[in-house]
């Protein structure tokens, strides 16, 4: 039987559309940017895989970049170690060919010519580094002109303190200076040995120098001759070069030290200034033959205090002419020298010493022989014969050889 039936509609489906209904507000009701997961929507899914993805793209390319730097650290620190161990070689001596030199420093050296040698001698490797060195160690003005034993055992402080003036590297010379040189002869030796770098430095550190000695402080700056006499004759060790005006005191030091007890104390009651003995003495010693000294110093003495007597007060010594003439053999022409110092034209004592004397003939100068001899002469013996008058003389003259020309 057909029955027309009403259908209600489906409160089911109206739930369903109010339902989502109320979705739709729920998502207009978000904030930007969220997203509701679990929904159908494929733009539900998708929106949460892509930084997942990302991140692990990124995690990957930070280990790379991680383990790139520190491989990079790790070499350069490898490569810095190197470095410092190859400068550290150098700079402590380490592991070098054993070899010593002979290292010349002079006055117109610098510090970039010193280096420059340094390296060519094998002493350093690195020219910049030793230069740094030395910069840091405040070394680089501290060298001195002088002569040293460097070797590759020092190290690069050692280098640098081993050619400093007092150094235990500085070379040393040992000169003797002999008996009754004048003092432009011990100069030219102490240059011929190494000890000074030129004769015109010790002329100036002679003429100029205000030496502490008593003993000079009457004697007037300006001349190098000033010191004739007081330079006393040993054997010295000198650097090389030495320092003029050092290499000359330690002369001076040893005359005071030789004369301080033995002379000095004597000269007082001499009569004659020191310098006047020392005058003396350097006469007896360019005179002498050896065994002699007290034998002509009783001449010299004799005609100074008789100026009346037959040689009327010259002492006519020929030393005095060779001390003018430039060294060579006094002649008869000699004689005839106009100089202050010639014994055989002027009177008495010649104005300084002619030579620097030895302790025996400075003894000699302060205690002539108990003697009225006046004249001397060398015989063909290679002695001296001391004779009281004149005609004594000319007759043993005209007995030797020598005299005969």
């Amino acid at each position: 039987m057909s029955q027309d039936r009403y259908y209600e509609p489906s409160p089911r489906r109206n739930d369903r559309r109010s339902s989502g209904e109320s979705r739709e507000r729920s998502r207009s009701s978000r904030p930007s940017g969220q997203q509701e997961y679990g929904g159908s929507h494929t733009g539900d899914y998708g929106a949460p895989r892509r930084p997942r993805k990302k991140k692990r793209r990124s995690a990957g390319r930070a280990a790379a970049l991680v383990l790139l730097y520190v491989t990079a650290v790790i070499g350069a620190s490898i490569l810095l170690a190197c470095v410092g161990w190859v400068a550290a070689e150098d700079v402590l001596a380490l592991d070098k060919p054993e070899k010593t030199v002979t290292f010349t420093v002079t006055a117109e050296d610098d510090f970039s010519s010193i280096t420059d040698r340094l390296k060519e001698e094998g002493l350093i490797e690195y020219k910049l580094l030793f230069n740094l060195f030395a910069s840091f160690t405040h070394k680089k003005d501290t060298f001195a002109i002088g002569t040293y034993t460097l070797s590759t055992d020092m190290d690069y402080r050692a280098l640098l303190a081993g050619m400093q003036a007092n150094s235990a590297n500085r070379s040393v010379v040992t000169v003797v200076i002999p008996e009754g040189y004048n003092i432009d002869q011990i100069f030219q030796l102490l240059v011929d040995k190494g000890a000074s770098s030129s004769v015109d430095e010790l002329r100036q550190a002679a003429a100029t120098h205000d030496y502490a000695f008593d003993f000079l402080q009457d004697i007037p700056l300006g001349d190098y001759h000033r010191l004739e006499g007081y330079l006393m004759p040993a054997t010295y060790e000198f650097y090389t070069p030495h320092d003029p005006v050092y290499a000359l005191n330690k002369l001076l030091v040893h005359f005071y030290e030789q004369t301080e007890e033995t002379v000095l104390s004597q000269v007082e009651e001499s009569g004659y200034s020191l310098r006047e003995i020392l005058t003396i003495a350097s006469l007896i010693e360019r005179e002498t033959t050896g065994d002699d000294r007290e034998e002509i110093s009783a001449v010299i003495h004799n005609r100074l205090d008789n100026p009346d007597a037959g040689t009327q007060g010259y002492l006519q010594v020929d030393a005095t002419l060779v001390y003018i003439n430039g060294g060579k053999e006094p002649t008869e022409a000699d004689r005839n020298i106009d100089s202050p110092y010639n014994t055989y034209l002027y009177k008495g004592l010649p104005p300084t010493p002619i030579a620097n004397p030895g302790l025996e003939s400075i003894v000699a100068a302060l205690n002539p022989a108990d003697s009225s001899d006046f004249y001397y002469a060398l015989g063909d013996d290679g002695e001296h014969h001391f004779f009281r008058a004149y005609d004594q003389l000319q007759s043993f003259l005209a007995s030797q050889e020598r005299y005969q020309r």
